[in-house]
């Protein structure tokens, strides 16, 4: 079910060590999936891709997308591979430290139980990061000596797998999740393909543990986990593997008669990943190696706490928070006849912190919220090195300066109930998200394009507002939210000269690609509509819809003024879902899932055209015990060509088609 808040609590969820949903969360626009809705999906993007406006960078699920392309924004602003929106796990963040994207295998659908996505409500208590809006992830949790396996096998040669269980452990819980998953993949390019074409592959494996621990009113939460993914990039010689690990130490004590509830929180984020990119021939029967990021070791920190004060027509939440992050990158490149002949190590920190005040007043009907945060943010020991592979001499040495900044924002909101479950809100924000190491310190090149990194790149600033309407009556909820935001100094890939030609430190741009460089360009203006609805038409059968249409304009600036007047970078202008539910027997569920999607431009300039399509998905679920479920699932039905990208030299690729899985899902007890 889709609701913009929910109407009713559907079940007993068992919370980690976080606080409960604040009085504020009612004024804003949040969307809520549950566990039934998340553990349909093979992949957490996926089952995200449910709620028109939410995308990855790229058209193409994590099933495919290179790492690197896994961001996720929400609201279709503008669309950035370093995430535009922050995810978090009970609190702590998911993006990667080192490039802001979300690798998605470290968070398989058996591991969530509940997902609540903020659209907008800047900063915030959530702080930087959180531009466009939040995807704010719960863990699952079952009663100890409970167990699940799920298995499932289809097309393309996929193969997944998960096993969870709760076990007690002294005077708490230790709750497990291991996945894994194997897909042969499909290879994108049709019209134009050549030998060097090859198929989009994912092998790929998490665990994770979690202990808790309940002392009287206090959880304490301790949890690690590991991931590894391994993928061939649909070219021969392109490859990456990812992988990770974070450790985290949460507490946290409720609010409870007139007493302040509280919360504590600590993580650790290491990551690394491997990447190669290479150049394709004309006839693209042959590839040659352009670059080989051979290592980008990462590790990201931080801490937050917060306290709360609740009165029966009040709420003061106070809190500060802190993150930073240090990796480099370490990289062979420049090609020359075959060879690689420089050696790169980039990298630097990245450091933001900052403390809110968020208040909630209830007066009758009419809720208040009102809140301010202030953030310094800075980036430091930054370094750019490069060495001739064949002697080690030093050809380039850059130390960019040091650089810091002082950001206050702030949000206030109303919510009205109106009575008989319709009510009606507005709200007002700001938001900032300070540039990843990756977009500050590391170049990078896809095909024939290389994109140079810009370590003089300021933090991006979100200032919105937003109405909304909605009803939650028994069987129909409702709700429609009319927005406006400007991003200012977004960063954004400019096109600064088409190929061939020779960069004096880029090297050769061949013929068919082009050079571009992150920049701060002047401002992106976006306004649009967001509308769900879900009824429960009979005991048997219910539907839902929902749709995002966002009109969105970049301007250029004086940095990029050949982009003014374009839409943003695999901007979607529009995104529709819709899906019908039958349980047409006592043990048999029927669903049918259509997903809409309006055309993008694969370019800063609108020179590379996506054209829209439709996808229809089907599943059939059958109980063949009380434990045990069965369940067939079809995507894609008309096996529709999805165009997720094209090249200057007009190369389309696309993305899977017609899908068939099998699966099995199974509960029990020990």
């Amino acid at each position: 079910m889709i609701a913009d808040t929910p109407p009713s609590v559907e079940t007993v969820v068992v919370r980690g060590a976080v606080l409960p949903p604040s009085p504020a969360d009612a004024a804003f626009s949040i969307i809520h999936l549950n566990a039934a809705r998340i553990q349909t999906a093979a992949r957490l993007d996926e089952a995200l891709s449910d709620v028109p406006g939410v995308s990855l960078f790229r058209r193409t699920s994590s099933l495919a997308a290179n790492p690197t392309s896994q961001g996720i924004s929400l609201r279709g602003i503008a669309g950035s591979g370093a995430s535009r929106a922050l995810v978090t796990l009970d609190g702590v963040p998911q993006n990667d430290p080192f490039g802001g994207w979300v690798i998605w295998t470290r968070l398989p659908v058996q591991d969530i139980g509940a997902v609540s996505i903020v659209r907008g409500a800047g900063a915030g208590p959530y702080g930087a990061g959180a531009l466009t809006g939040v995807i704010a992830l719960s863990e699952s949790a079952s009663p100890v000596g409970y167990w699940t396996a799920d298995a499932a096998v289809g097309s393309l040669g996929q193969a997944s797998g998960a096993v969870t269980e709760t076990f007690r452990a002294g005077a708490g819980a230790l709750f497990v999740t291991a996945a894994g998953g194997h897909s042969d993949g499909w290879i994108p390019v049709q019209a134009a393909r050549g030998a060097a074409d090859r198929r989009l592959s994912l092998s790929d494996w998490s665990l994770s543990a979690r202990y808790q621990l309940q002392s009287g009113p206090i959880t304490q939460a301790w949890r690690a986990s590991l991931y590894e993914e391994r993928r061939g990039a649909g070219l021969a010689l392109a490859e990456s593997r990812a992988r990770g690990a974070t450790l985290s130490y949460s507490l946290a004590k409720p609010p409870a008669g007139g007493a302040a509830g509280w919360r504590g929180q600590i993580w650790l984020a290491g990551s690394d990943l491997f990447n190669t990119s290479v150049s394709v021939a004309s006839n693209r029967n042959s590839t040659s190696l352009s670059n080989d990021q051979y290592e980008t070791p990462a590790l990201g920190y931080g801490a937050n706490a917060a306290a709360r004060w609740q009165s029966a027509q009040t709420t003061l939440e106070i809190g500060l928070d802190g993150r930073g992050a240090v990796g480099e990158d370490r990289e062979t490149f420049r090609p020359i006849a075959g060879v690689l002949t420089k050696r790169r190590l980039a990298g630097g920190q990245t450091a933001t912190g900052g403390a809110y005040a968020d208040a909630t007043w209830q007066t009758g009907r009419l809720l208040l919220v009102a809140g301010a945060r202030v953030d310094e943010w800075a980036t430091f020991d930054a370094h750019r090195r490069e060495f001739l592979t064949s002697t080690g001499a030093k050809s380039l040495a850059l130390s960019p300066v040091n650089r810091d900044g002082v950001l206050p924002s702030g949000r206030a909101a109303a919510r009205l109930d109106l009575g008989a479950g319709q009510w009606l809100r507005v709200a007002g924000y700001t938001g900032f998200r300070a540039p990843t190491l990756n977009e500050l310190f590391r170049p990078f090149r896809v095909g024939n394009n290389i994109t140079q990194a810009n370590a003089a790149l300021t933090p991006e600033r979100l200032y919105g507002a937003e109405i909304g309407a909605g009803g939650d009556a028994t069987d129909i909820h409702w709700s429609a939210t009319a927005f406006y935001n400007r991003l200012d100094n977004p960063v954004t890939n400019v096109t600064i000269a088409r190929g061939p030609f020779t960069d004096p430190v880029e090297g050769l741009i061949p013929a068919g690609g082009a050079l571009l460089q992150r920049r701060n360009i002047g401002f992106v203006t976006a306004y649009g509509l967001e509308a769900e609805a879900a009824a429960d038409i009979s005991t048997s059968l219910s539907a839902r819809a929902a749709i995002s249409w966002t009109h969105a304009r970049a301007d250029g600036g004086v940095t990029a003024p050949q982009i003014t007047s374009k839409i943003p970078t695999e901007t979607p202008g529009i995104s529709m879902t819709a899906g019908l539910t039958w349980r047409a027997l006592r043990r048999l569920k029927l669903g049918a899932a259509v997903g809409y999607e309006g055309q993008r431009f694969d370019d800063d300039l609108n020179t590379l055209r996506l054209a829209p399509a439709a996808t229809v998905d089907l599943r059939a679920e059958w109980q063949a015990r009380e434990n045990m479920q069965i369940f067939l699932a079809v995507e894609n039905v008309g096996g529709v060509d999805l165009a997720t990208g094209e090249t200057a030299s007009g190369v389309f690729s696309y993305g899977p088609p017609r899908t068939v899985l099998i699966g099995v899902k199974v509960r029990g007890r020990r």
